[in-house]
């Protein structure tokens, strides 16, 4: 059986994230939602995405094919369930198409001649960008659970302090200096070839992914998952870096999602709370409005590649697009357009053949690969968004 996983309706619901990836390749726990359906699956998996975005995440079909939607994690129940689907049938969780076989292998949106199955799980949906950060407490643990079942973790340093060691495994290659690790509120996960300097305190649930470095006298709470090949430094809580980002210095984040090639200068921080208690609204770039988001606690969504200079200050609940520059005195707004140069004082745009030129250079820097393929996916950015700025 080929499986597939779709962006579904929630994809423009989670811009400005999906403006880079599919629905599938958003992370969440320690694993992106795509490497844990291949883990449940036990198959590699394709992704039914944007056509602009089809050259780099390409469609594998074939004769036989069960769609998955991407914004639905994984649980043995429902996979189960998925795996025994036959053709034209599906299932339905409170209304909302999870699972469906098709021959045909294609996007369905008229599902009247289907026979439709009812899951009764609570499978976890991302519909939401602050459902990366919110439900990322859950995903961890499930995540920690699926990595670390009959395995044993390499020993706890000496010098590390412990709480709850049961629940913390650490991989091959990971160092950790002098640190303490508080496991008793979740667990703690210690990726491959990470580093953990000396003088920080973590406390779960906490996931440092491969290749990753927690600075000197970092204090982390949960639930935080530090992406592959990131840098994090001073005091984070409940936040989601993707991969290659950086939070390297003192200042604070928290309620945060971070994507991909992102850096926070020195001595930034986000508030993460409004001073009467209100709840967070955040812009959404499906209605094109800020929107309710049911919580008091929400902090900064930054897309990919954007960054901002030393002492920056976001506002709650601030929105940042994809390759933006931020930096001076005073907060900016709360929706900051993709491709926007400035600050409190005012935007320009970020010049594109200048964005691409920063993206090749940082990822060179960290023997990385910026393709063709990426370049076009930013240049297809930069127009679609162009409404929201002023050009």
């Amino acid at each position: 059986m080929n499986y597939i996983l779709f962006d579904g309706p929630a994809r423009n619901a989670l811009l400005p994230f999906t403006f880079t990836r599919p629905v599938a390749d958003i992370r969440v726990g320690i694993l992106t939602i795509k490497e844990k359906w291949e883990k449940l699956l036990n198959k590699t998996v394709s992704t039914l995405t944007q056509d602009y975005l089809s050259v780099k995440f390409p469609l594998v079909r074939e004769e036989e094919n069960i769609l998955i939607n991407a914004s639905f994690l994984p649980e043995p129940v429902l996979v189960d369930m998925i795996k025994q689907l036959k053709p034209g049938e599906a299932i339905l969780l409170k209304e909302a198409i999870v699972a469906y076989h098709s021959e045909e292998g294609t996007e369905v949106t008229d599902f009247s001649t289907f026979r439709m199955k009812e899951y009764e799980g609570g499978a976890i949906q991302i519909k939401n960008t602050w459902d990366i950060f919110s439900r990322n407490g859950e995903a961890l643990l499930a995540d920690f659970r699926l990595l670390t079942k009959g395995r044993k973790s390499m020993p706890v340093p000496d010098g590390v302090q412990v709480i709850a060691p049961e629940n913390i495994f650490i991989e091959e290659g990971a160092k950790l200096y002098f640190t303490t690790l508080n496991a008793s509120d979740g667990p703690i996960y210690i990726g491959k070839n990470t580093l953990v300097m000396e003088g920080c305190h973590i406390r779960g649930g906490f996931a440092l992914c491969e290749g990753s470095i927690v600075k000197m006298g970092a204090k982390i709470y949960g639930a935080t998952t530090v992406g592959p090949y990131c840098k994090v430094g001073g005091e984070i809580n409940n936040s989601v870096l993707f991969s290659y980002s950086n939070k390297g210095h003192e200042g604070f984040l928290g309620n945060a999602v971070l994507g991909e090639w992102c850096n926070i200068g020195a001595d930034s921080n986000n508030s993460n709370m409004k001073n009467n208690y209100d709840e967070v609204k955040l812009w959404s770039y499906e209605e094109e409005e800020f929107r309710k988001t049911g919580l008091q606690f929400c902090g900064l969504m930054m897309g990919d590649h954007s960054k901002c200079g030393i002492n920056t200050m976001f506002n709650t609940g601030t929105v940042v697009g994809v390759n933006t520059n931020i930096y001076g005195s005073g907060l900016p707004r709360n929706f900051i357009p993709d491709f926007s140069w400035g600050g409190a004082s005012g935007f320009s745009v970020y010049v594109l053949s200048k964005a691409i030129a920063s993206a090749q250079k940082a990822s060179a820097r960290r023997n990385a690969t910026f393709t063709e393929e990426d370049a076009k996916i930013l240049e297809y950015v930069f127009e679609a968004t162009r409404k929201w700025r002023r050009d």
